[in-house]
């Protein structure tokens, strides 16, 4: 019995030792999949973060996109309406007219046909022309006026011209040369005539005066000028009918009809009367808008290009200059950075310091005799602003650019001398102040990251995303895979990020790959002109052309009185 109840007792405690091992083993399965789902959770986690991080990404993409579009959408329309006046205007200038203007009149004159019998009986009748008797010194004496109405007109033009040859240069901040430019075309009511020749005049002086292109004084006084002009274009050519008046400015029918009569008789010596009922901005009363013709537009159009190229041409100069700087600023000389890594306080230090810092210093140099020469000629600040940050944006990308490139920059040493010279471009930034700076220093942004990335401690511990959020938000993951498998520690020794981040990087390009999205890690430089017209006219304030000192070549000329005009 006793051994019946032993065995009875070993089989139950087998039976739930039996149990026991396969509730372990449920219970171990049961973790592993718990483990499994978390892991499978932690990456979709990750995975929906990247994706968020790729949309808010494309969403302001977008946003840009449509910014950019809705302001070529304004400048198309403006430019539609421009030129749907301009080929109005040139259908109006018809060569059938210009040939029955410049024939001449017939000193004949058809009298009354006499009906005479003719030897066969028929009845025909017979045109008597006779020779008109006229006084040729009565003749020359109504053309005389005209004719010195004429010379008058052009003396004045070339006299213009030979002034604004000169350089006039400012008055109380305001470009001379714009200001009269203006105020006589204006008053001579060029910008309503069919035909004249002033417009390509002054646009051949302007194309004379930038011909040296490395004349960088030059080329910001011409900058300022134009900028000014145009302007005052902007303000005050209007390129539509009667809609683009306000209603309370609306002419009556009578005086429409009047005025279309006139401008029917209107020639180009009407250019010559004064223009008295016009508005200076900021002048004499509030901006009266004119409607312009052709050559008023089309010169509205060169002088835009003008602009346009002499901008492009001044940072093209900068760029020239910085360029051969930027190639020495990227990698710290080798015998400064050696005295570095022995950590000498000698002077010998002091004086490598001293060296790896010159070539950013120099480059500091440049920025600021280029700000100086274009504050001095008083360019917009909105234009200066322009020129710096596509200046600063060319620095970001040839940097890094060089520094992806090469391998031997993707160091520990040489980060912390890139950051030392990136210092001294943010002190320049708050010494150019924000008002000529702009967004300068943000156009760093991709360098600042990868140096940030660089010099920082404790790499292996960092997670891929403490990495993309964190450190180098802006940074792709093929630029991040780049830097981190060629970073080399020569001064402490330190490892790049671990090997789950590095894997997790490649896994991320290959679905970027099969993604279509660009696998380039190269960054492009945008050399467009990051402005347009209405951009100008939006940022510029309005100009007193009524109080600006006269040059003494017109002064005293009395062709030139109306601009003696000065505002109440």
């Amino acid at each position: 019995m006793q051994a019946w109840n032993r065995k009875s007792c070993y089989c139950m405690t087998k039976s739930k030792l039996s149990c026991i091992l396969i509730l372990q083993a449920l219970l171990q399965t049961e973790r592993q999949a718990t483990e499994t789902a978390k892991k499978e959770h932690a990456e979709a986690e990750r995975r929906n973060e990247e994706l968020m991080k790729k949309f808010e990404g494309a969403e302001k993409k977008i946003e840009q996109l449509q910014d950019t579009a809705q302001r070529l959408e304004e400048k198309a329309t403006n430019m539609e309406s421009e030129n749907k006046v301009l080929r109005q205007q040139a259908v109006a200038i018809s060569p059938t007219a210009k040939a029955l203007a410049a024939y001449p009149k017939s000193p004949f004159q058809l009298r009354t046909p006499e009906i005479v019998n003719a030897p066969n009986g028929e009845v025909k009748s017979s045109p008597d022309v006779t020779p008109i008797s006229l006084n040729l010194k009565e003749l020359e004496a109504e053309e005389k006026p005209q004719k010195s109405l004429n010379e008058k007109q052009q003396e004045n033009q070339d006299l213009l011209i030979k002034c604004v040859s000169q350089d006039l240069g400012f008055s109380s901040g305001r470009a001379i040369a714009a200001c009269v430019i203006y105020r006589c075309l204006l008053h001579w009511r060029s910008f309503e005539v069919e035909r004249t020749g002033v417009f390509d005049r002054i646009i051949q002086t302007i194309g004379s005066a930038i011909e040296v292109q490395d004349n960088n004084d030059k080329l910001a006084y011409w900058l300022s000028n134009s900028s000014t002009l145009l302007l005052l274009l902007q303000r005050t050519l209007k390129t539509t009918g009667a809609a683009g008046l306000t209603p309370q400015r609306r002419r009556s029918t009578a005086a429409s009809f009047g005025r279309v009569f006139s401008g029917i008789r209107a020639s180009p010596q009407s250019a010559a009367r004064p223009f008295l009922g016009s508005r200076l901005i900021g002048g004499l009363g509030d901006l009266r808008q004119v409607e312009a013709k052709y050559p008023a537009l089309l010169f509205k159009q060169q002088l835009t290009a003008f602009l346009e190229k002499i901008y492009g041409m001044i940072r093209d100069n900068l760029k020239k200059e910085i360029s051969p700087l930027l190639g020495l600023c990227i990698q710290a000389p080798r015998t400064s950075r050696a005295s570095l890594i022995k950590g000498s306080r000698s002077q010998a230090n002091a004086l490598a310091q001293q060296t790896l810092i010159a070539h950013w210093q120099s480059i500091v140099k440049i920025l600021t005799n280029y700000l100086n020469v274009l504050k001095a000629n008083y360019v917009p600040s909105f234009l200066i602003s322009k020129v710096f940050t596509q200046i600063f944006s060319f620095i970001n990308v040839q940097l890094f650019n060089s520094l992806l490139l090469r391998r031997e920059c993707c160091s520990f040493s040489n980060g912390e001398y890139v950051k030392a010279g990136l210092a001294e471009l943010e002190q320049w930034c708050i010494y150019a102040t924000e008002e000529y700076a702009g967004s300068s220093w943000e156009e760093l942004k991709h360098i600042r990251q990868a140096v940030g990335f660089l010099v920082i401690h404790q790499k292996p511990k960092k997670t891929l995303k403490e990495i993309t959020n964190d450190l180098c938000p802006v940074l792709s993951i093929q630029q991040l895979y780049r830097i981190s498998t060629m970073y080399w520690d020569d001064k402490y020794g330190t490892h790049t990020v671990s090997s789950e981040v590095i894997s997790s990087m490649r896994i991320m390009m290959t679905e970027d790959s099969n993604n279509a999205v660009s696998s380039s890690f190269l960054l492009d430089d945008d050399s467009s002109i990051p402005f347009s017209v209405d951009d100008i006219s939006k940022s510029m304030t309005e100009i007193e052309v009524t109080d600006v000192d006269m040059p003494p070549l017109i002064r005293e000329n009395s062709g030139f009185t109306f601009l003696h005009q000065r505002k109440d």
